[in-house]
């Protein structure tokens, strides 16, 4: 079981970081950004992408890690 799941997890990763940063829709923003974003340089437009893209790091961090701690402590049914 512990082999599949690495073998998943390795073959998601690549497709999460082309999600992530590979396609024009992953780089969308909410309305009040777009509205700032309208009178930005492309430079602008692309700093103001990465900083959506960090601030969203630690949220994605902390459920992760919520994750991993339920998984790590979860129990099996009827077990003690």
């Amino acid at each position: 079981m512990k082999r599949a799941t690495t073998w998943t997890l390795l073959l998601l990763l690549p497709l999460a970081a082309w999600a992530a940063f590979g396609g024009d829709a992953a780089l969308a923003q909410c309305a009040m950004c777009k509205a700032s974003a309208a009178g930005l340089d492309e430079a602008g437009t692309r700093n103001l992408n990465a900083a959506v893209l960090v601030l969203l790091c630690p949220p994605v961090a902390i459920f992760c890690a919520i994750a991993v701690v339920a998984y790590r402590h979860r129990r099996s049914p009827g077990g003690e």
